[in-house]
């Protein structure tokens, strides 16, 4: 598939100042959602880029150091505490506004591609499905956002190894849905996911 094709078609309208949106983390059950913008440069080259999640981490590490050194870039962070206040979809949303503005900020955007979003922004938005997989700003974008959200939740695996953030990342896997049983919940939790409101629904907090 040709991932310059949303952008090429958006050039041959003349229209030059794109950039691309997405998130990471919606599924886990700690932590922040992450959201990334990216404006790539017309001439950027760059090989095997594609969703963050289909590649190896240092691939994607490889990638992010290479796209934050030769593109213009925004995050957008919305706290676990705010995702249970607003529900995940709307901090997902809330998460990518703020990272467009903050490209806003550096570049005159005329034009964002969003992995499937639909954004209510002063610019004209193009929610594509599946969109990391078929346009290299959105690609880009997502691995942005996942290799942030990867490196804080490192951090937080230094302040408390025993639940294995830098295994699970957050995401509710067997040792980790054991290591909340075992060790009971830090801050940072999401509590209206559902593992996390079964455990405060037995008396635990």
């Amino acid at each position: 598939m040709d991932l310059w094709q949303y952008e090429n078609n958006l050039h041959a309208q003349g229209i030059n100042i794109i950039a691309g949106t997405d998130e990471a983390g919606r599924g886990p059950l700690f932590g922040p959602v992450v959201a990334a913008c990216v404006s790539l440069p017309a001439n950027f080259e760059l090989h095997g880029i594609n969703d963050s999640k289909k590649l190896s981490e240092k691939k994607r590490n490889d990638l992010y150091n290479y796209i934050i050194n030769n593109a213009i870039y925004g995050i957008g962070i919305v706290s676990s505490k705010e995702i249970d206040e607003i529900n995940i979809y709307e901090a997902s949303r809330k998460a990518m506004i703020i990272a467009i503005k903050e490209v806003q900020k550096q570049i005159a955007l005329e034009y964002v591609l969003s992995d499937a979003m639909p954004l209510e922004i002063d610019i004209p938005v193009m929610p594509i499905i599946k969109g990391d997989a078929k346009s290299a700003s959105i690609a880009a974008a997502s691995i942005i956002a996942k290799v942030t959200r990867d490196n804080m939740l490192y951090e937080i695996d230094k302040l408390h190894p025993e639940y294995g953030f830098k295994n699970h990342k957050g995401y509710p896997t067997k040792k980790h849905l054991e290591a909340i049983n075992k060790y009971g919940l830090i801050e940072g939790y999401r509590k209206t996911y559902g593992p996390i409101k079964k455990y405060l629904k037995q008396g635990h907090c």
